[in-house]
């Protein structure tokens, strides 16, 4: 490791430690905050054992100390934050269980502790060490039935995903949801055996490119070939580049829009096309480009001509329009609308969660597998 490089994650060490309110077990790691419940009005606390306490001012005592089997209600009442009934003068509260235990929320067990906001209604965020949320996310991000392999490249990726994108809802007090926006997670109810020795084994494992953290991007099947980020976003990534995959035409699809839906969401996004009469779009061949189409083969503009007049749309565009797959498709018109048949699922970039169980069954190692799919990086042990 280049001396800079130490210099840059012993910087990125002293951002990340995080002091907690309460004694938490020792582990040299980030802490990140996930919002888990946003608008509650009302939200219900207890813990897996032992004595759970309640802060308004994590440096004072607590308001609350409730023995094991005692419940936290906490709910909103004319603007107010009432806790087991008694007026919280403050906008936010602390709930820590005593340590080695876990907290509830509605029943449903997170590891780490909750800060309460008012933020229109309740939103209920989970302070948690980077490596136990790994626990709750890598099974919800890839089948927990899959190669170890394949479930370490889920881990790193995940892992460097969320450090990248620390902040990302800092405007709501948070910094990553806990739903597919950024990565889906649900806390200890999520967690397998195998996908957590999947986390242990690439413990503090992230990936850099030129010194630092990548957004590692993922997706379900790139289809046949993945993207590079230009064709998506406009703006060039250098290790976010189109790579092959083992197999080709994976996850098929077919979508029909009725001819009536099809023209009224055109209309709604501001297209005045009429009664379409043909679509002007090149033929699907994977790994090969053209004018309307990447090099993978990607849709990027097909022109929809009707009328009274014709639309030019992206290829994502026509994937929000019309809830699509992927944008890795053909286009034909039927008697009664528009059929889309395609590959693949999800946008493209960075690593296919099917494609690396493909590589992984080929007895790939799972660093085979992140250096398939982001190009010129390298993988450091942050902590």
């Amino acid at each position: 490791m280049s001396g800079y490089l130490r210099l840059y994650i012993s910087f990125l060490f002293a951002v990340f430690v995080v002091v907690l309110p309460f004694p938490a077990s020792a582990s040299w790691q980030p802490e990140i905050t996930i919002g888990i419940m946003q608008g509650a009005s009302s939200v219900q606390f207890s813990t897996t054992g032992g004595t759970l306490y309640v802060y308004e001012n994590p440096e004072k005592h607590p308001i609350f100390v409730l023995p094991q089997r005692k419940e936290l209600d906490v709910r909103i009442l004319q603007g107010k934050i009432l806790a087991n009934g008694q007026e919280i003068k403050g906008d936010r509260l602390v709930i820590q269980p005593e340590p080695e235990k876990f907290i509830k929320v509605n029943g449903m067990p997170y590891r780490g502790y909750i800060t309460l906001l008012k933020r229109s209604g309740l939103t209920v965020v989970n302070n948690v060490l980077v490596e136990d949320y790994l626990y709750g996310v890598v099974p919800k991000e890839m089948p927990s039935s899959w190669s170890m392999e394949a479930l370490r490249a889920q881990s790193v990726a995940a892992r460097t995903f969320a450090l990248k994108n620390r902040k990302r809802h800092s405007t709501e007090g948070f910094d990553l949801c806990s739903t597919s926006h950024c990565q889906v997670y649900e806390g200890m109810s999520a967690e397998t055996k195998l996908t957590t020795e999947a986390v242990n084994r690439t413990r503090g494992e992230v990936l850099f490119y030129k010194g630092t953290i990548i957004d590692a991007l993922f997706h379900t099947d790139s289809g046949g070939m993945t993207e590079s980020s230009e064709n998506m976003w406009g703006s060039s990534v250098p290790y976010l580049r189109a790579v092959n995959e083992v197999q080709s035409q994976t996850k098929p699809w077919s979508r029909t829009v009725s001819m009536d839906v099809a023209v009224k969401s055109f209309e709604k996004n501001g297209k005045r096309v009429g009664l379409l009469r043909e679509v002007r779009l090149s033929r699907l061949n994977i790994g090969k480009g053209s004018g309307d189409r990447s090099l993978s083969g990607r849709v990027r503009s097909a022109d929809f001509v009707g009328t009274k007049g014709h639309a030019l749309l992206s290829g994502n565009e026509l994937r929000s329009m019309f809830s699509l797959p992927s944008t890795l498709f053909d286009v034909r018109l039927s008697k009664t609308g528009i059929v889309f048949s395609g590959y693949g699922s999800g946008h493209g970039l960075g690593l296919s969660q099917w494609g690396a169980k493909a590589l992984a069954d080929q007895r790939k190692s799972y660093k085979d597998i992140l250096f398939h799919y982001y190009t010129g990086v390298t993988l450091e042990k942050l902590y």
